[in-house]
């Protein structure tokens, strides 16, 4: 299966049998493809506001969690008071949440008769 050429590919190579009037709007557009796919620009007010408010759920999911439990993300939503505060939790956005504990080691996810589980780490 031949490799789905990206827009990058096309600009190359229509710019290397392009007259020499094309070829300044196409280096323009490579540049403009540079930016808009740029790894070092700066996160956006709004996604880092979000970042620091799903820090402070983790935060209170782990402190209202108790050892030796296990919940569900159903269980979560409806037991655990600290997210029955926010009002658009919902057991994906908790499923969510919880993949960043599982990586740091906090907590443990367990998958039970299809169900999945979660539960502190010792």
């Amino acid at each position: 299966m031949a490799k789905k050429m990206t827009k990058r590919d096309y600009f190359n190579r229509i710019l290397s049998y392009a007259h020499e009037e094309d070829k300044e709007f196409l280096e323009n557009e490579l540049d403009l493809l540079d930016k808009k796919n740029a790894a070092g620009r700066k996160p956006s007010a709004k996604l880092i506001a979000k970042r620091n408010a799903d820090a402070d759920l983790r935060a209170a999911i782990v402190t209202e969690m108790e050892m030796g439990v296990k919940y569900t993300a159903a269980d979560m939503v409806k037991a655990l008071p600290t997210l029955a505060a926010v009002e658009d939790m919902t057991a994906a956005k908790v499923s969510y949440l919880m993949r960043d504990l599982i990586v740091d080691g906090s907590v443990v996810k367990g998958v039970e008769k299809r169900r999945t589980y979660y539960w502190l780490s010792e």
